[in-house]
């Protein structure tokens, strides 16, 4: 700096010091540069050399305990691979952090799927033999049927075998999902995902589950697992939980013999008089924990709570068999029962509606959302000058739960935010089904989609997913075959009167 200071001061005196002065500066700056990127390249250099080493080893494990595909003739007569080999592959990964877990699965997935070029082969040869007896033919197809098993399919069988593999291999699914949504669009990511998913599938059916009942004597590990597992109405201590398995309440879990003490997927049930309409009166008022149930008082099963455990298992068919076993078990329990229904959450109704007035709000169409009187109430309620404003100001309060502290505001708001509640889970569709998760799960049941409740859920994480608004799914036990096929074969939603009343007066409003 010093130099740089006397150069500045001297530069009036003659040209040539300047220029000196500056080159001086250049070969400095020059050499420092020099210097650090030197650095630079050597700290990349060591970084490679790593890389480079790490991917090393992953191959070389990956040679050594991904074994050969066995010919089509001797694949019943193949020997498994050393017991050692499996635990050390499972060993290896557990103790990779993400990145190299990716990397490793990369190598698996690409380097050791399906021979290609075999299966190619087999294709032309099953061409050739059309003309060909039937048993030929048959043949053909089955050997190529096999040339399309990917390779590291033997390797997750042997590992389902070892102990804990099962586990193990979910944990390993979890990962490729959250790759293949997250870092990477790999095929061969997305082809070992689908392997998983058909194993997964098989070895998690239905009649390998056991259904178990979870009560204030079922293991304490258990009772905590159940705790944190709860993904809907979260357990606060220890007194919740005792309450959520007590008396007017029932807890199931899906289990598997491969994974014992883990609970695949929990739902909750409340034995109620009537079909409840706010979660308040499940989750927070109780009868004592010493009650005796009266059965005269029990005549409907609310499912108020259903969570996945298990991140690995997405897309195993577990939730809608759990539902059919409990109410077989409730019918068991109390044959004169005659009301299943669900009080559920609408996650992701507020997100939907902050971009579906703004979008109206740029159009210009926002009294096609509002009456006239409702747009009024707003603006006088917001204090906004305009409708613009008035639905700028709606977007701030809805957005931080606000709107609720005023009883004019939230008054206005009831019959707006209930029909644009309702177009959400009857008419907003993905591939023509219900956009929203849970409303897709429960019409895939066969549920009807029966009756909106206002300020069912006024927890703030109620507020914010979804206005407070919940969502009653009922389960007419003679109808949920048809309703079931009507909505997964020509995606019909069989809704209530009540639902489709205020569909109809979205539709007219909004021109739809």
């Amino acid at each position: 700096m010093t130099a740089i200071r006397l150069s500045l001061c001297t530069i009036s005196r003659t040209w040539r010091h300047n220029c000196q002065s500056v080159q001086s500066f250049r070969w400095w700056t020059c050499r420092s540069y020099s210097s650090v990127s030197g650095h630079i390249n050597n700290n990349n250099s060591k970084q490679n050399n790593r890389q480079q080493k790490h991917m090393r080893v992953m191959e070389e494990m990956l040679r050594r305990t991904v074994t050969p595909l066995p010919n089509y003739e001797t694949r019943e007569k193949s020997p498994p691979p050393p017991d050692s080999n499996i635990l050390d592959f499972m060993h290896f990964y557990r103790n990779l952090d993400m990145e190299q877990r990716l990397a490793f699965l990369e190598i698996l997935s690409r380097e050791y799927g399906v021979d290609h070029r075999g299966a190619s082969e087999m294709a032309r040869k099953l061409v050739d033999t059309q003309i060909r007896d039937l048993a030929t033919i048959l043949q053909a197809e089955d050997r190529l049927r096999y040339s399309l098993t990917p390779r590291y399919r033997h390797l997750l069988n042997h590992i389902s075998r070892a102990e804990g593999g099962v586990k193990f291999l979910v944990d390993l699914r979890s990962d490729v999902l959250e790759f293949t949504s997250k870092v990477t669009d790999s095929p061969h990511l997305r082809d070992l995902n689908s392997t998983l998913k058909g194993l997964l599938s098989e070895w998690f059916s239905v009649g390998l589950l056991q259904l178990e009942r979870i009560t204030w004597k079922s293991p304490c590990e258990l009772l905590q697992k159940i705790s944190q597992y709860e993904a809907v109405h979260p357990v606060r201590n220890w007194t919740d939980i005792k309450r959520r398995v007590g008396p007017y309440r029932r807890c199931y879990s899906f289990t598997h013999a491969s994974m014992p003490g883990e609970p695949l997927v929990v739902l909750h049930v409340a034995l109620t008089k009537d079909i409840s309409d706010n979660i308040q009166s499940i989750v927070r008022e109780f009868t004592t924990l010493d009650a005796v149930e009266d059965v005269e008082k029990i005549s409907t099963a609310i499912f108020y709570s259903i969570s996945s455990t298990q991140a690995g298992l997405q897309g195993v068919e577990l939730g809608n068999y759990l539902i059919k076993r409990v109410v077989r078990e409730m019918q068991s329990e109390f044959p004169h029962m005659t009301q299943f229904s669900s009080l559920s959450p609408i996650p992701g109704f507020t997100s939907w509606l902050q971009g579906f007035l703004a979008q109206y709000r740029k159009e210009g169409h926002i009294s096609e959302l509002l009456s006239e009187h409702e747009l009024t109430e707003v603006e006088e309620a917001t204090g906004a000058v305009s409708g613009v404003a008035a639905v700028d100001a709606l977007r701030t309060l809805l957005a931080s739960g606000d709107w609720l502290r005023s009883e004019r505001l939230t008054r206005a708001m009831e019959p707006v935010l209930m029909r644009l509640c309702a177009w959400y889970l009857y008419g907003e569709k993905r591939r023509g089904y219900a956009l929203n998760p849970v409303a897709n799960f429960h019409l895939q049941n066969g549920a009807t989609l029966w009756r909106l409740n206002w300020h069912a859920d006024t927890s703030p994480r109620g507020i914010a997913n979804s206005c407070g608004i919940m969502v009653n799914y009922r389960y007419f036990l003679q109808e949920t075959g048809i309703n079931g096929r009507a909505y997964l074969h020509n995606k019909v939603i069989k809704a209530s009167d009540q639902v489709l009343s205020l569909v109809t007066q979205f539709q007219k409003n909004s021109k739809l």
